[in-house]
């Protein structure tokens, strides 16, 4: 069976650039943020509870209408948790689904920015959290999203703060730009690989 990894980090702190490096070194990782996408888009229980609780326009021309649902979570810190009690129970059983077809696998992981806040912890075997500091998360998050510093500080302020964070983390990785990602990836690899070998190896 697989080890689950998550992987999480607030906005700008470089969780996807981690998920590339565990990729290429043969880990298959569930890109929550794409899949809910996905999700949203298809699911006929989410779009019918969503047009019940937000009405017809949210799914306007039959496709979900992102700005008008993007308004409605960020008008109040209570839409947040009525929207995701609807998609999150949908999105895990498509994690847990897409795991199982990918136990062959020695480990498998999910990036989400809000791993822990969306209750996702009881899902994985370790967490990662990727910590930059405030600046760099700021000024990597206008270049991405060619966004104003005033948005991006706000979005960042929104999120659960990363000392928060770390109290959840078995690992942490720092992606400042200036330490080497590559070999604090494959240490925690190695780490969890021989945990794995420790728990599977028969007992005398």
């Amino acid at each position: 069976m697989a080890i689950k990894i998550g992987i999480t980090g607030g906005i700008g702190s470089g969780k996807s650039v981690v998920s590339r490096l565990l990729e290429v070194m043969g880990i298959p990782v569930y890109v929550s943020d794409v899949e809910t996408k996905r999700i949203m888009a298809v699911d006929t229980f989410i779009r019918s509870e969503l047009v019940a609780l937000l009405g017809e326009e949210v799914y306007a021309g039959g496709v979900l209408n992102k700005p008008f649902l993007a308004s409605y979570l960020f008008g109040n810190p209570r839409h947040a948790g009525q929207v995701n009690g609807i998609v999150h129970p949908r999105v895990k059983d498509d994690f847990r689904q897409w795991a199982q077809c990918r136990a062959a696998c020695s480990m498998v992981g999910i990036e989400s920015a809000i791993l822990v806040e969306g209750g996702f912890t009881g899902e994985v075997d370790a967490i990662i959290m990727v910590y930059a500091p405030e600046e760099v998360r700021i000024e990597r998050a206008v270049r991405r999203d060619a966004s104003s510093r005033e948005l991006i500080e706000k979005r960042i302020h929104s999120q659960m703060s990363d000392e928060e964070k770390r109290g959840y983390a078995d690992f942490v990785i720092v992606n400042d730009g200036e330490t080497p990602l590559i070999p604090q990836v494959l240490e925690i690899i190695a780490s969890l690989s021989k945990k794995m070998h420790y728990l599977c190896s028969p007992k005398k």
